[in-house]
C-alpha cells in the first residue's frame, strides 16, 4: 500500500487583510513579484510569467551573495483571483523536466471586507523531496515571503 500523497504536502494558511484582488496582481505581475517572492535579504532577478495552462512560469531567485537560482516551470491552472497551480514537472512546451520537485497551489478566498484567506500549498512526489523542502526552511522562508506578500499588496 502505498502513503498518502497529501503526506508530501507543506501547507501555509493565513487571513491577510488585503482584497485577494490585489495579492492576485502580486502572483502574476512581474514587477510586483520581484519585490516579494523570496525572503530578503534573498531577491528575484528575472520573473517571466505567460498566465495560462501551458505557459511558462519561470523565477530565477538571486542569493545576498550575487548567485542566481533559475526556477523554471509552467501554470497548470490559472483562475484570476482565485487560484494559480504551477509546477516544475514540465518545462515551456509541456518538455518533461529532469528531476522535479513540486507542484505550488495557490488560492485566494475572499472573506469579504476587503479580507482574504490565502493558502499555499507546495505538493511533492516523494517523502523525501518534502524532508528536504522542510530543511531548506520552508515554513520558515514561505512565511516571511507571505509577509512581505500582504505588506506590497496594502500598498496596491
Amino acid at each position: 500500500m502505498s502513503e498518502s500523497t497529501e503526506s508530501f504536502d507543506l501547507v501555509l494558511r493565513r487571513e491577510i487583510d488585503v482584497p485577494r484582488e490585489k495579492l492576485w496582481r502580486c502572483w502574476t505581475e512581474p514587477d510586483l513579484l520581484k519585490q516579494w517572492f523570496c525572503p530578503k535579504p534573498w531577491g528575484v532577478a528575472r520573473a517571466e510569467l505567460d498566465l495560462r495552462p501551458g505557459g511558462c512560469c519561470n523565477v530565477t531567485m538571486l542569493s545576498p551573495e550575487g548567485e542566481e537560482f533559475p526556477n523554471a516551470g509552467i501554470y497548470l491552472e490559472v483562475t484570476p483571483n482565485e487560484r494559480l497551480v504551477f509546477t516544475d514537472a514540465y518545462t515551456t512546451g509541456w518538455v518533461p523536466s529532469a528531476k522535479p520537485f513540486m507542484t505550488g497551489v495557490i488560492t485566494f478566498e475572499d472573506l469579504g471586507g476587503g479580507r482574504t484567506a490565502y493558502t499555499a500549498i507546495a505538493k511533492h512526489w516523494t517523502a523525501a523531496d518534502r524532508d528536504q523542502h522542510l530543511e531548506m526552511g520552508f515554513h520558515e522562508g514561505w512565511g516571511k515571503a507571505t509577509d512581505q506578500l500582504a505588506e506590497l499588496a496594502a500598498t496596491l
